[in-house]
């Protein structure tokens, strides 16, 4: 989740000149529109990404229902239709899995996806507890049904946070097949949550001169890694693999809060490496052509060199993806709106509220797709449109997080982007509703 609010004035805006109609070729970011009313208007997307090895699926809120929507309607596409293995998710690790063992019904006690998402307690709940990701597991689930254990799609968290959740996962399955451990690694985690089982203290005490944890929560990690190839029964492998990336939540989570306490950019990349790293792991471990699904906010998923972002010193997973795999490997889709209803807080860890999104800001990349006149469509950014220098212009691209403040959106939350080079695709919805939760919540 986009807890680093990316404060950027809109610094930069495109040429004053803006036609009104609908597929005017005098606008480019509507010379490929495809309007978008149901899954099978989809089919140029999912041939643009078939092939990928990644598709990254972005939104500019982590609020808006239509997002979480069209995220899955072209993921069960993907999946269906081109053999995608996983979704990644930006969640929490340990939360998320007990979704992933629904959907697969690997050891399940939930009688549905719901049962699960009602367990989701950390803020911001509405994130996955919401219905669209509730429909979205019961098609994996029902998808899965008829699959070999092995081949059945997983969902996965692929965040920093949540570690106390993870740490607890880590304990309960060493107690389990590890046992002559379990003391030294309580051991170890004990020194993270002397303060309370607050992160942010036990960070201020490090800048204050006290231990860090660091060495120890990677000691754990280790342990947990040699232990795992020494493992050649598969059923107790894959809880084992669990359990190591449970430990790597923790270790990243102290670095990620430790660095947050010092400076912003340096912890956010720590935050971006680890997502990248957990998405490289789940290709790594669904074998040597697997593909996968991620689903981030659009500052995560929209390659940072074609944003301010890079000047920052800011690097994201679109940004990693493509270097680490290559561009024709990886379709990155953006995903925004030009007015609406979003699900936020007015600050970190407040109580969700529906707030409306007021209409983009003039010469924003919003308001330049909503000239394009179709209330809900895409565009793909071909090498023609990149070659066009009209499109190569820094336009600001609006970005809204889990905290939200609509009166002073306009200063900061827009960030200078060149479109077709952050994207290759973006999907484009007029006016937007809010998420609604899983009943219980």
């Amino acid at each position: 989740m986009l807890k680093i609010m990316l404060a950027i004035p809109l610094l930069l805006t495109l040429l004053a000149t803006t036609p009104a109609c609908g597929g005017n070729s005098q606008n480019p970011y509507c010379a490929n529109a495809v309007e978008l009313k149901t899954a099978d208007d989809l089919s140029q997307l999912i041939a643009l990404g078939g092939d990928s090895q990644l598709v990254l699926l972005g939104e500019s809120t982590h609020g808006t229902a239509e997002f979480y929507r069209w995220r899955a309607e072209i993921s069960k596409r993907l999946i269906a239709e081109k053999e995608y293995n996983f979704i990644a998710v930006e969640g929490d690790w340990a939360s998320i899995y007990r979704l992933n063992l629904y959907v697969k019904n690997h050891c399940n006690t939930y009688a549905s996806a719901s049962e699960v998402l009602e367990t989701f307690d950390r803020w911001p709940e509405w994130m996955w507890a919401n219905t669209e990701v509730e429909n979205l597991a019961e098609w994996l689930r029902e998808y899965n049904k008829d699959l070999p254990n092995d081949k059945r799609i997983g969902i996965y968290g692929m965040d920093v946070y949540g570690q106390w959740e993870a740490m607890e996962e880590v304990l309960r399955i060493v107690e389990q097949k590890l046992p002559e451990r379990h003391d030294d690694i309580k051991e170890k985690f004990d020194c993270y949550t002397a303060y309370n089982f607050d992160e942010w203290q036990y960070a201020r005490a490090v800048t204050q001169g006290y231990p860090s944890c660091n060495e120890g929560l990677e000691w754990v990690v280790d342990i947990l890694r040699e232990h795992l190839e020494s493992i050649e029964c598969p059923t107790e492998a894959k809880l084992l693999r669990h359990a190591k990336q449970s430990a790597k939540v923790v270790q990243n989570s102290e670095d990620y809060y430790r660095l947050a306490v010092r400076n912003n950019i340096t912890s956010w990349n720590s935050r971006v490496m680890h997502m990248h790293n957990t998405v490289m792991q789940l290709l790594k471990s669904h074998g040597t052509y697997a593909k996968g699904i991620v689903w981030a906010h659009n500052t995560h998923v929209g390659d940072a060199r074609a944003t301010s972002m890079r000047n920052e010193g800011m690097v994201n997973i679109g940004q990693l993806a493509r270097q680490s795999y290559g561009d024709q490997m990886v379709t990155i889709v953006g995903f925004t709106t030009y007015k609406g209803k979003v699900n936020a807080g007015v600050q970190w860890g407040s109580p969700m509220t529906k707030m409306s999104i007021p209409k983009a800001q003039k010469n924003s990349a919003e308001s330049l797709l909503e000239d394009c006149g179709l209330e809900s469509f895409y565009t793909i950014f071909d090498d023609e449109i990149r070659k066009s220098e009209d499109m190569l212009n820094p336009i600001g691209h609006r970005a809204i997080g889990v905290t939200y403040n609509p009166s002073t959106e306009r200063l900061y939350n827009y960030v200078p982007t060149i479109l077709p080079l952050r994207y290759d695709a973006i999907v484009f919805i007029k006016r937007t509703n809010a998420l609604e939760q899983v009943r219980g919540k």
